[in-house]
């Protein structure tokens, strides 16, 4: 407190804890291939110099809008035509920054591997989509990359097949909770041939998670909403077929009513992974994970003990009630909704010895009381 030297009516700001504040869930990586060869061309400037450069393998561009992406990666062409639709579509249904890198392969894992390398240092990628990657090792690729960093979500396209199983269709792509794949391909216009070609549907769907994102929020399931610029399928699908389809995580494409419609919202193996079996589900918790991570990192500067326990109590607490008005925990009270605990039980004097906080959270996604539980641990500023 300052020293008064005469009466008077002072006024003083006494700091305290920042609040957490929701991380971002709607910016895509994507990963394709451009062949630059046999007649590539790029735009040209607006001041005449020449054209654009194309953007150089493994080297991840942010990209706002589709004029950003030709301008790095050139316009409809036959060198680029999957990822130009993918990136196309993501923005007409809703995407608003996605980062894109060339890999030298997409048929490699260990290119595609190599690009993912490039996504690990960029934070705010929340989904990652290679269009037209369907080659089992090469999706596992993207998915453990997902699975191993916890903070983003893989969306994959299902294969080109007449053969209606979720085995057939998922390519012998393992289960993980950290992955949504999508089945059959979209018919879209295509300005190079002026006429209708089918293109895989990642882009456009990673386009539809942001847009219910941005609309509804990270908790509602991306299902029932509409592929903009979608004319067709590849495949009409009959709900019987579906049926057989939702329970082994494969999320059809169908023609509802006049519209091409997203109708599932299933992870990757779909029931073999229990509570984590919606998409939305997954996605919410990395949310909330990635958001208190962030949010608690002001423990650093603090002792361990019991005054820095109740600081981040106070802070978890407040986020989470703030995500359960929103509706995205279930219970009629924040009681039912969630829990936070952070006390002598989480942090025994083995654990202070490390330097480390540690705190067990709680939410209810799927009912009210049942919670989905979660630890964050922090390195603290010094034991206690």
């Amino acid at each position: 407190m300052g020293q008064y030297l005469s009466p008077g009516v002072y006024v003083e700001e006494v700091a305290g804890t920042p609040p957490i504040v929701g991380v971002g869930t709607s910016t895509v990586g994507f990963i394709g291939q451009v062949t630059t060869g046999g007649g590539f061309t790029m735009p040209a400037k607006p001041d005449g110099s020449g054209p654009y450069t194309v953007a150089p393998v493994d080297a991840p561009r942010l990209v706002t809008d589709f004029t950003q992406f030709k301008n790095q990666f050139g316009d409809f062409q036959a060198g680029n035509l999957t990822l130009a639709h993918a990136v196309f579509g993501f923005f007409n249904n809703g995407g608003t920054r996605c980062w894109v890198a060339r890999t030298a392969d997409l048929t490699n894992a260990g290119n595609v591997g190599t690009t993912l390398g490039t996504f690990a240092a960029i934070d705010e990628i929340a989904m990652v989509a290679a269009p037209g990657a369907r080659v089992k090792a090469v999706q596992e690729a993207i998915t453990t990359h997902c699975s191993n960093l916890k903070d983003r979500f893989a969306i994959l396209d299902g294969q080109v097949t007449a053969t209606l199983t979720p085995a057939a269709i998922g390519g012998g792509t393992g289960n993980t909770d950290y992955a949504a794949l999508y089945f059959p391909q979209i018919q879209v216009f295509d300005p190079v041939s002026q006429g209708n070609i089918y293109v895989p549907p990642s882009g456009h769907v990673a386009g539809i998670y942001a847009r219910v994102d941005a609309s509804r929020g990270v908790h509602k399931a991306p299902a029932n909403e509409v592929v903009r610029g979608a004319l067709g399928l590849e495949y009409s699908l009959s709900k019987g077929e579906q049926d057989g389809l939702n329970p082994g995580g494969i999320n059809c494409i169908r023609s509802l009513n006049g519209n091409i419609r997203v109708w599932g919202a299933r992870t990757l193996g779909g029931d073999a992974n229990g509570e984590y079996k919606y998409v939305n589900v997954r996605r919410l918790l990395i949310y909330l994970r990635e958001s208190i991570d962030r949010g608690t990192q002001f423990v650093v500067f603090e002792p361990n003990a019991q005054p820095l326990w109740k600081k981040i109590i106070r802070s978890v607490s407040a986020f989470l009630t703030n995500v359960w008005r929103d509706g995205a925990l279930f219970g009629v009270t924040p009681e039912q909704a969630f829990f936070v605990k952070c006390d002598e039980t989480t942090n025994p004097p083995e654990v202070r010895d490390l330097g480390q906080v540690v705190t067990e959270i709680g939410v209810a996604v799927v009912k009210p009381a049942e919670f989905v539980i979660f630890r964050i641990s922090q390195i603290s500023g010094n034991p206690s």
